[in-house]
């Protein structure tokens, strides 16, 4: 019985694991999203970090990846910027994999 509850632990213990790394690398990813747009709006460094925290925090409003998306279109679309959902989609990919390279190369 020992051995089952030691592997239920551990399965447990390793859902956990790979839910908070998910996390963490999410929010580096909508953090470097953040800056990335921060740059094509051409914002101050100050507002370019206080924009990148706000799309952070825009991926809290509801599951997935959309909330992002709209917040950056939506934004991009106010500064003026010429810019299309494709563009934002691969961006978001292209940030998902250099977060996801920066962070398995700090574990």
């Amino acid at each position: 019985m020992t051995s089952f509850q030691d592997r239920e632990r551990a399965e447990e213990a390793k859902f956990a694991f790979d839910a908070e790394t998910q996390f963490r690398i999410q929010a580096r990813r909508n953090r470097l999203l953040g800056e990335w747009a921060a740059e094509r709006m051409k914002l101050s460094q100050a507002e370019s970090e206080a924009y990148a925290k706000s799309v952070v925090q825009a991926d809290f409003e509801e599951a997935g990846d959309e909330d992002v998306i709209r917040k950056l279109l939506g934004d991009l679309t106010a500064a003026g910027v010429d810019s299309s959902e494709s563009e934002v989609r691969a961006a978001l990919e292209a940030k998902q994999v250099e977060a996801r390279r920066a962070f398995l190369g700090e574990a």
